[in-house]
């Protein structure tokens, strides 16, 4: 077995599973914290989770717990919760690691805060980092070539510890000093990949999933640098690249989430059924919400609330269509307003 450091994952659903996979690729000791026993007993006994990961068989050197006082030696945690009970769990830590990685996308509930915002909060001391950008959890676990975004609120110092940790032959993080940039991109696409989801659910054809898109990154940027972000994040891998990927394929939860919206399935049964977290139908409420008290125009993410609330989606769609013709750039408005 390596010498070197073990690493540490809390929250073995797909992704974080994914994760333990990757970083226990080069023979690296893991543990992974799971909330549900079951999951602890498939992984130690039998180097699966058939609950969240059924694909994958999981490398030897990964071992599960239910026991977050088994993480308390661990310098660098990666964080893989869903965002809404992030800081719960995170409270449970006896002994703050070093460095925490949010790898969690989504926005809080009721507070409006983001990730980095209720982990520093709950576990200070701990310096912060954000993982993002475009995958797919069963890509990483069978080892296929990922990008993403790591950014590090502790600047190079920071990414100097992290990085080699990190990386793997097949899993390449950049760096990026702007945190609450990958927050934005993450948590907003989930959103976005909603609505792609109800354009394909309503056969609505290629062209307006597109469409979608650009309009989309259109409002992701404009939240985005309400907030402080910077538009070269929100382009990157952790913005633009993720978007793409989950707007485009039914292997993203929040995509499919938005497949069944748009075939006439209403919300509240689809999210009772799904043993996966589509984060997006979280996030969306507060999403709108900040937006409407910033006056941020965010006329896609309204709409996802809207259908998420019950809402007929063609209707919704229809009044989308309906908007008053404007300019494509924020920047042209003035022109036409005139």
């Amino acid at each position: 077995m390596s010498q070197r450091k073990t690493l540490g994952v809390i929250g073995a659903g797909a992704w974080g599973t994914a994760l333990a996979q990757m970083l226990a690729s080069d023979g690296r000791e893991v543990i992974l914290w799971a909330y549900e026993p079951e999951v602890v007993a498939a992984i130690n006994a039998d180097h699966r989770n058939p609950l969240y990961l059924p694909s994958a068989t999981l490398a030897p050197t990964i071992r599960a717990t239910g026991e977050l006082a088994d993480l308390a030696t661990i310098d660098t945690v990666l964080v893989v919760t869903p965002a809404q009970v992030l800081g719960k769990v995170l409270g449970g830590l006896a002994h703050p690691p070093r460095d925490l990685v949010l790898c969690s996308k989504g926005i809080e509930a009721g507070s409006g805060r983001l990730m980095n915002d209720v982990a520093r909060e709950a576990s200070p001391g701990s310096a912060i980092a954000v993982l993002s950008g475009p995958t797919f959890a069963h890509e990483v676990a069978a080892g296929l070539p990922t990008a993403v975004t790591l950014a590090c609120e502790g600047g190079g110092e920071q990414w100097a510890r992290l990085a080699p940790a990190i990386a793997r032959p097949a899993f390449r993080p950049y760096y990026s000093d702007d945190v609450t940039g990958a927050e934005i991109g993450g948590a907003v696409k989930n959103v976005l990949a909603i609505a792609c989801g109800v354009v394909e659910g309503l056969a609505l054809g290629q062209n307006a999933r597109a469409a979608l898109i650009a309009r989309g990154f259109s409002e992701m940027t404009r939240f985005g640098e309400a907030l402080g972000a910077q538009t070269e994040t929100l382009a990157g891998l952790c913005g633009l690249g993720d978007l793409v990927l989950t707007c485009s394929s039914t292997s993203s939860r929040n995509f499919s989430l938005g497949k069944a919206l748009g075939e006439g399935a209403s919300a509240a049964d689809l999210m009772a059924d799904r043993h996966t977290v589509a984060e997006g139908a979280h996030t969306a409420p507060v999403l709108a919400e900040l937006a409407g008290q910033r006056g941020i125009a965010m006329p896609i993410v309204a709409a996802v609330n809207a259908i998420l609330g019950g809402a007929n989606a063609r209707a919704v769609v229809a009044e989308l269509l309906a908007r008053p013709l404007t300019a494509e750039l924020d920047s042209d408005a003035k022109d036409i307003e005139a």
